[in-house]
């Protein structure tokens, strides 16, 4: 049996349980305080899944923030944009505390490369002050040396991986990346950190995937999760040789067969359509038609500017 941290609470009139690790969200078989909460994972895997569609709320499940967009790394099919400005100490703050007080399930501080900032640790100490759920997802290059000072205020770290070895990871990350990344998430279980791997599907790399789950389960990580390639950022430009259809996608994470305890799952473009980023420059995005773009929708003042355009949560 596996505790570990998880944020519950009652959006609109559905009670709901959020996993840091995997991004999704569970409707509880049992009663479940509000709040973040001590549970079992192998309990909570059981519990229905719900959707952003499904719940009559105009809060989000959960969000992405990129506080940054510099990265030690230029991985080309990067979701960021690059040209964006970044906000200073100050606004990281102010902004930290508004998604705190939010009712936010999930909060997930990405890049860029988040472990580039020294106040990473503070940062996630602000987000996880009030009910949510906090993870950050990482290339994994800087994890190994910042694992111990992480792990007393994360819940879940995710590191990305674009292949089960070297050679594989390599070619799309840089050399040297692998054995950083796996130095990394091993450091991090050994801390007692959850670690979900990521790995974006391409047809480049679809054919690896049962490898990839191996892995996983090799470094001791909860999961993995096969993100379907989103043309989006600095990856757009290779949507055309690289998209992987949903059906095949698909089809491609059904046959892996996990590693005993290895979560495995796909997330789709349906799924990441609608999802709420907070990228560098301090505005709220959404992912919009069918997740093949993202769109500024206002700048993050106030606690309300999170709320889903009308098209996204069910309202009633």
């Amino acid at each position: 049996m596996t505790v570990r941290i998880f944020s519950a609470a009652t959006l609109g009139e559905t009670p709901l349980v959020y996993d840091p690790a995997t991004e999704l969200t569970h409707t509880p078989g049992r009663h479940v305080p509000a709040g973040r909460v001590l549970l079992d994972d192998a309990e909570v895997d059981q519990w229905p899944t719900v959707t952003q569609h499904q719940v009559a709320t105009h809060v989000p499940f959960n969000i992405c923030w990129s506080p940054l967009v510099r990265c030690n790394l230029q991985c080309p099919q990067c979701l960021d944009d690059k040209t964006l400005p970044e906000s200073g100490a100050t606004e990281r703050q102010r902004i930290a505390s508004l998604l705190a007080a939010s009712n936010v399930l999930g909060h997930d501080i990405s890049g860029g490369e988040p472990l580039l900032l020294r106040s990473l640790p503070q940062l996630l100490e602000v987000l996880a002050s009030q009910r949510a759920a906090v993870s950050c997802t990482t290339n994994g290059w800087h994890l190994q040396r910042r694992a111990e000072e992480l792990a007393p205020v994360v819940d879940a770290v995710r590191v990305s991986f674009d292949g089960p070895d070297a050679a594989s990871h390599d070619h799309w990350r840089g050399k040297g990346s692998f054995e950083r990344a796996v130095a990394g998430a091993r450091a991090a279980v050994s801390q007692g950190v959850p670690v979900q791997l990521h790995a974006v599907m391409m047809q480049s790399t679809a054919h690896r995937a049962q490898s990839v789950a191996d892995l996983a389960a090799d470094l001791g990580a909860v999961g993995v999760t096969f993100l379907q390639m989103l043309p989006i950022g600095g990856g757009a430009h290779l949507a055309a040789a690289e998209l992987v259809e949903d059906a095949e996608a698909r089809r491609i994470v059904e046959s892996v067969q996990p590693p005993h305890g290895l979560r495995v799952r796909l997330r789709t473009r349906e799924l990441a359509e609608g999802f709420t980023v907070i990228r560098a420059d301090g505005q709220v995005y959404h992912n919009v038609r069918g997740a093949t773009d993202i769109e500024a929708t206002r700048p993050l003042l106030t606690g309300a500017d999170l709320d889903l355009p009308l098209t996204e949560g069910v309202r009633r």
